[in-house]
């Protein structure tokens, strides 16, 4: 079986996973884009968009690495859209156009329910009501022998490693303050929760540091 893994997730100097005011305009919120100016020139985030060219070195193998081996995926339901509340229909499809990036049966935390949404390329959004343990029952049946990648947003990456949910995390620390969004360690004591730095690649966008529970 595989592992459940957070990978490429782009933090702040100052602890932040995303900026303020998230919206159709600002999805990773204001300022937010900042924190993945290491992954956006990469050939593999170009590849994903089916676009050629990018950049290589060791961003670029890190980006590789946060999308490799992954059998199903977990996103909260800020990660998928800006829609709140009840779904008043099934007009919204994520950020993603027809063919999402994720090639693979992809569960979105809710309390609404909805309807399974097929999409181009593979990928099949599950909407699941029941919390994150179920979530995960169901991503570790979908992705067979392969990782399960818990994509974000803040709030659902605290509560799957407060629950102990996750078995190894990459953070992409970039330079950059934020100075206010949304505070990723705040309550979270990660070593108590087992994990250690295992790892660590720098680029001139960003530090790349692995850690590993035990």
């Amino acid at each position: 079986m595989g592992q459940v893994r957070v990978a490429g997730f782009g933090v702040s100097l100052d602890g932040f996973g995303a900026g303020i005011e998230q919206s159709l305009n600002n999805p990773l919120g204001k300022r937010g884009p900042e924190l993945f100016q290491w992954f956006f020139p990469t050939k593999t985030f170009c590849s994903m968009h089916g676009e050629e060219g990018g950049t290589g070195g060791v961003d670029d193998e890190m980006a590789q690495r946060s999308m490799s081996n992954f059998g199903a995926f977990i996103l909260g339901r800020n990660m998928f859209g800006p829609v709140r509340g009840p779904w008043l229909d099934d007009s919204w499809k994520g950020w993603w156009g027809n063919n999402p990036p994720y090639h693979a049966d992809t569960f979105v935390l809710t309390h609404h329910e909805r309807e399974p949404l097929v999409m181009e390329g593979g990928t099949t959004f599950h909407f699941v009501t029941a919390g994150i343990e179920e979530a995960l029952r169901l991503a570790k049946q979908a992705a067979g022998e392969k990782d399960i990648r818990v994509g974000g947003g803040v709030s659902t990456v605290r509560q799957f490693l407060r629950a102990g949910l996750i078995d190894s995390v990459h953070f992409a620390l970039a330079p950059v303050v934020l100075g206010q969004g949304e505070a990723l360690f705040t309550g979270l004591d990660l070593p108590a929760l087992g994990f250690s730095v295992t790892e660590q690649r720098a680029s001139e966008k960003a530090t790349h540091f692995f850690l590993e529970r035990k």
